[in-house]
């Protein structure tokens, strides 16, 4: 029965996040989790919520911000924003961000992995070219 049990919450656990995925707009939305957004326009805040516990069980840290991320992302892609930034950790499965338009062309705000180390970003190599 023990055995039963421990299937049936792992299957549970699993299925919390099979609906959350990144939509179109999304995908068009960066996360600046240490950038200067102080040249961009904020455009508006989003609350972001998911489930941090299944009965007893607490899920994974990991697992309940990146649902969070991923679902800020969405909303910003509707307000139309394409840059969200965290205000604080996520807590008790839920996380504030704000949302604001940076420019799509990527001007204002450099992607950490195109950084140069003379800028105070980090630099980058290829392990292996493909």
């Amino acid at each position: 029965m023990k055995h039963v049990l421990a299937v049936l919450t792992l299957l549970l656990l699993a299925a919390c996040s099979w609906g959350i995925k990144l939509d179109s707009a999304g995908r068009d939305v960066r996360v600046a989790w240490n950038d200067d957004v102080s040249q961009c326009r904020q455009v508006g805040s989003i609350t972001v919520s998911v489930l941090d516990k299944v009965g007893p069980v607490r899920r994974g840290g990991l697992k309940v911000s990146d649902e969070l991320e991923v679902m800020a992302r969405n909303q910003a892609g509707s307000m139309p924003a394409d840059t969200i930034k965290p205000v604080g950790e996520p807590r008790n499965g839920e996380q504030n961000w704000n949302a604001y338009v940076c420019g799509r062309d990527g001007a204002k705000l450099t992607p950490r992995a195109q950084r140069t180390p003379e800028a105070g970003g980090v630099e980058t190599y290829p392990i292996k070219e493909h």
